[in-house]
């Protein structure tokens, strides 16, 4: 990634907008007044040193700045905040970057501290612009009651996994239809469910089993970034890569997983930053999952397991988003129970997962990908 050295300007600029933080501004006020413009891109050249990516996607940059790209990378990437649609630009004095399905914000009262950076409440702001269809007729607003106890099913899942209040904020209205699909409204999102992504196979065991089975993409966020950035008629024309600014992929960094037996606990990093945390179950007694620091060698969308070992047979048909680090060891998702990060030691030596778990790391990791368990 390439850094930039442009420190000074940022905290002039911090400065002006933000007088309680006492910094020093080391530039001309035109160039703040300019950059006030909630249209007007914030010119990188006169930005701080920071590792800057550029998406190749939806044609933007996204830079550690004001940490949003650590933020990106380590709530769930572009399965949750999809490209960024904007540079970062200045919103009511608060530097901001629109993504498909977000607005990340920068809070320098909060540096420090997990609310430095946040999601704004796009849901909020949309509900406030539009009425919403409920489930037993219409109704005019939202409801005012915002509390977790109408997260349920898979949409209470979603947003207890992938960061609750921080990512999402409180639900503003309970589960209703729209469009032909089940929706929910949160402070800074909107859950839609797509109950064809899971295959026919994995519905009927859900429904067999008691299982809640999840895949990656059965609740989706909508477009609330880009719905936004339309209604504000903000600027989400592609801009022109900085010389020498690498196009985002996850194999910028250093990529490693590492399992924790004692834990049961899956982390998969970038260089040293952790950027996803899964649940795992691994080998039981007399089948214990291998100690020792390996590297994925093979990866299949599905596989057939079968095995036998100390008199023991078996035959699981359709294990998803396997990837295998040693011999048959291998991390897969899992259907057959849902016992990760208990303690329940369930495998034959492999690494379960849940399923959206595994789909995630499988489309993030790479053959070569370290995996150290210990």
């Amino acid at each position: 990634m390439l850094k930039l050295p442009y420190r000074h300007f940022f905290i002039g600029l911090l400065s002006c907008l933000l007088p309680l933080l006492a910094l020093p501004p080391v530039f001309a006020s035109q160039t703040v007044n300019r950059l006030l413009d909630p249209n007007q891109t914030v010119d990188p050249n006169l930005l701080p040193t920071a590792p800057l990516v550029y998406f190749p996607e939806t044609g933007h940059h996204l830079s550690n700045r004001s940490r949003f790209l650590d933020f990106w990378r380590t709530h769930g990437q572009n399965v949750i905040f999809g490209y960024p649609l904007t540079e970062e630009i200045v919103e009511n004095g608060r530097v901001v970057q629109y993504f498909e399905r977000a607005r990340l914000e920068h809070h320098p009262e909060a540096v420090g501290t997990a609310w430095e950076v946040q999601s704004g409440l796009l849901g909020q702001e949309l509900t406030n612009l539009q009425s919403l269809v409920g489930v037993g007729g219409p109704q005019n607003q939202v409801l005012e009651v915002k509390t977790p106890e109408i997260l349920f099913g898979k949409f209470g899942a979603f947003w207890h996994k992938w960061g609750g209040i921080t990512t999402f904020g409180n639900p503003l209205s309970a589960e209703f239809e729209q469009d032909g699909r089940t929706v929910q409204y949160f402070e800074r999102a909107k859950f839609v469910f797509y109950p064809e992504d899971k295959s026919w196979f994995y519905r009927n065991l859900e429904q067999q089993n008691g299982l809640m089975l999840n895949t990656l993409y059965e609740v989706r966020l909508s477009d609330l970034g880009r719905q936004v950035a339309l209604a504000r008629n903000l600027n989400t024309a592609p801009v022109a890569k900085i010389a020498a600014v690498p196009d985002w992929s996850p194999g910028l960094w250093k990529r490693r997983l590492e399992v924790n037996l004692e834990a049961q606990r899956l982390t998969a990093y970038e260089d040293d930053l952790a950027v996803y945390h899964a649940l795992v179950a691994t080998g039981r007694e007399g089948f214990e999952t291998p100690k020792g620091t390996y590297a994925i060698y093979l990866k299949t969308e599905m596989q057939d397991m079968r095995g036998s070992m100390q008199g023991e047979e078996w035959n699981v048909p359709n294990v998803p988003w396997v990837m295998f680090v040693l011999g048959g060891v291998a991390l897969h998702g899992t259907y057959w129970h849902n016992q990760f990060g208990t303690g329940f030691r369930l495998s034959h030596g492999c690494i379960n997962l849940r399923m959206d778990d595994a789909q995630w790391l499988y489309q993030w990791a790479a053959v070569g990908t370290t995996v150290k368990i210990y």
